[in-house]
Order: structure tokens, then C-alpha cells, then sequence
């Protein structure tokens, strides 16, 4: 195998043949690796310790939703073209608050949208793991575990024999 190589790639027949396949991996010391499955399983992912990071872009977006409905109201009402109503003082907060929340939800929406694109890599129309053998299988009812080259314990021979030895239908390598 060359430098050229994206990594290894196993196939198994069951969700918990991968899961116990990649269970060994990170307990093998394997951290630059991923699952691929026809259906989510909660498992891979404490696993794989995959943490996502889309919560916290919502909420950031949610608060610069929120401070910018009430700032424009605030803007509007006091400090642009002041209005005395009803006796109601120019910032009467209570009166911001639909729109406020209105500005919270749309924000938050649009950051949850692009950020979940973004952190998602899309748009990615190629990725290096399509060039798998049978990898197509994987919509239907494969499970695939690549272990990357970029990982620091990976070694072509031994990451190979390692996969083996979990019991895989086949084990292939996969060009970027």
C-alpha cells in the first residue's frame, strides 16, 4: 500500500458485528476512524465519541436572533422616532417580546440549516470512501468500518491483519 491510500475499510453482515468491530478498534488505540450503516445506531456513535458541535451554533444563533429583534424594536422605538402611546414608556419591552421570539426562532432556524450543512461537509458530491468495493451496499443492509490512513497507529499490514481478525466478510483498501 502507498501513501496514496485513504485507509481500510471492512465489511460486516450485522449491526453488531460493527459495533463490536469498532468497539475493538478504539480499544486497539484507533481514533481516526468511521461507521457507515443502512440505519443509525446509538451505539457507534459513544463509541466513535462523536460529539456534535450543532447545538451550540443554534443557540449562538438563537441569542443574535433575539438581541438583534429586540435591538431593531429598541432602535425604532426609542432612539429613532420616539413615540409616547398610551402613556407607555419609549422602551416597553413587554411589547418586544413576539417579535423577539419570532427573531430568536427564524435565526436559529436559518444557523441550525447552514450549520448543520456546513459541519456536514456538504455540499460533498465525492468522497474517497465511494471508491470502495461494494460500498454501495451500505443504503441496503452492509456495514462498513474504515479505519483512515491519517490515523497515528495506522500501519498497512498491521491495521490489515487487525481487521481481519474481527471477522469481516472482506476487507479492502480505499483510494482517495
Amino acid at each position: 500500500m502507498s501513501e496514496s491510500v485513504y485507509g481500510l475499510i471492512a465489511k460486516f453482515d450485522s449491526p453488531e458485528a460493527v459495533v463490536e468491530a469498532t468497539r475493538s478498534a478504539r480499544e486497539a488505540g484507533y481514533r481516526r476512524m468511521e461507521a457507515y450503516t443502512p440505519f443509525p445506531i446509538e451505539e457507534l456513535a459513544e463509541i466513535l465519541e462523536f460529539k456534535p458541535k450543532i447545538q451550540y451554533l443554534v443557540f449562538l444563533g438563537g441569542l443574535i436572533g433575539a438581541i438583534g429583534g429586540f435591538g431593531l424594536q429598541y432602535y425604532a422605538s426609542v432612539i429613532s422616532y420616539p413615540l409616547i402611546i398610551g402613556g407607555r414608556p419609549f422602551n416597553s419591552w413587554p411589547a418586544f417580546i413576539i417579535i423577539v421570539f419570532e427573531m430568536t426562532i427564524l435565526v436559529a432556524g436559518i444557523v441550525a440549516v447552514f450549520g448543520m450543512l456546513g459541519l456536514s461537509g456538504f455540499p460533498m458530491p465525492y468522497h474517497s470512501v465511494f471508491n470502495a468495493k461494494d460500498f454501495r451496499l451500505v443504503s441496503r443492509d452492509k456495514f462498513f468500518l474504515v479505519i483512515e490512513s491519517r490515523d497515528p497507529r495506522f500501519d498497512a499490514q498491521r491495521t490489515r491483519a487487525f481487521l481481519e481478525s474481527l471477522n469481516p466478510e472482506e476487507v479492502t483498501e480505499v483510494q482517495p
